[in-house]
């Protein structure tokens, strides 16, 4: 763990309510994200993710267009994605559009490369799902070759051969900051120390120190290559009220059905109170006071050695009014009660 934890905020840009209790258009929700984005820079949070989904409940499908906007409005903070689903994308493209958003934010861009949890990628852009893994490491691989800045010589099966290719722009604080997203797969936990990229573990459902022995593995596999130690994170939900009862009862709700939607496609049962209740007070959901919630991170950083924690505050239909008030509380309070925790 670094000697100061990142905090980081996550959203794939849910699909929110009006007043009225109709879905808002996709156009609103990612006016509002920027909207989020630049609160969420004014209370001191150090990275804001944007999740690339290609479905009706998610309005985020271009991540780097919107952190480009994000860019202009924000002076400090650091702007990534959460995740690119490299699998189904051209890794050049991926580079020079995290280039761009690079040089325009004066440095602030970093990638969170990953498969994605969801798979409309594939047909949508023409890729079988026989392809998964295949696609995904040799386009990592690319991406590899991509952040050296040099003059690429690469072949696989995927795309076709490239011989002495440079590719522009160029990063200016060369390497672009790479990191993996892995939901927990070892060989994924080695493929990232392989390529000497940071780690970010993606933590939705049950007791987060399950995860320990992927920590323990990456380091080891990273000892074992002759690399440095390198950043590991965290991406979980998480939701922050003025007490711990009060922000279970605004969240649940929606919570639910958000996570009965995404179970039903999935074959898991409709969610009962009590496991959200279970997941709070035993698992990776980080729901209630700023105390509470600050505890449960600095608890997290301090079992997995994280040097960043990022907390998906998006949650289905939760409003934006809502969601605005948990960057605040997560900025202004929760951000220094954890590092005041872990200092101690």
């Amino acid at each position: 763990m670094t000697d100061i934890l990142e905090l980081g905020l996550d959203t794939f840009g849910d699909v929110t309510n009006n007043e009225d209790g109709k879905a808002k258009t996709h156009a609103q929700v990612i006016r509002d994200v920027i909207d989020e984005a630049v609160l969420a820079d004014e209370v001191g949070v150090d990275f804001i993710g944007l999740g690339e989904h290609h479905r009706a409940d998610f309005a985020i499908s271009s991540p780097e267009i919107i952190l480009a906007a994000i860019a202009g409005r924000t002076r400090r903070i650091r702007l990534g994605s959460a995740v690119t689903v490299l699998s189904s994308d051209d890794p050049i493209r991926v580079f020079q559009r995290f280039a761009t958003l690079d040089a325009a934010s004066d440095g602030r861009a970093e990638v969170i490369l990953g498969r994605g949890s969801f798979t409309e990628s594939f047909p949508l852009f023409g890729y079988e799902l026989s392809q998964y893994e295949t696609l995904f490491e040799e386009k990592l691989d690319l991406f590899a070759e991509l952040i050296k800045q040099q003059p690429i010589t690469w072949k696989g099966t995927t795309r076709p051969p490239l011989r002495d290719q440079r590719v522009f722009p160029r990063v200016d604080s060369a390497p672009l900051k790479t990191w993996v997203g892995v939901g927990g797969s070892p060989q994924s936990v080695i493929r990232a120390a392989k390529y000497g990229m940071p780690l970010m573990l993606a933590i939705i459902g049950g007791d987060p120190n399950r995860f320990k022995p992927y920590v323990d593995l990456y380091l080891q596999a990273l000892g074992q290559l002759g690399k440095p130690v390198l950043p590991i994170g965290v991406h979980s939900h998480g939701y922050i009220s003025n007490s711990d009862e009060q922000a279970r009862d605004e969240l649940w709700p929606d919570y639910k059905v958000m996570r009965d939607r995404i179970g039903a496609e999935r074959g898991w049962p409709p969610m009962q109170r009590a496991e959200f209740d279970r997941e709070i007070e035993h698992g990776s959901l980080y729901v209630g006071s700023p105390e509470a919630v600050s505890r449960k991170i600095a608890a997290t950083a301090k079992a997995l050695g994280l040097s960043r924690f990022d907390m998906k505050y998006s949650a289905g239909a939760l409003s934006h009014e809502r969601i605005m008030r948990c960057i605040s509380l997560y900025g202004e309070k929760v951000i220094p009660r954890v590092r005041e925790i872990l200092a101690s």
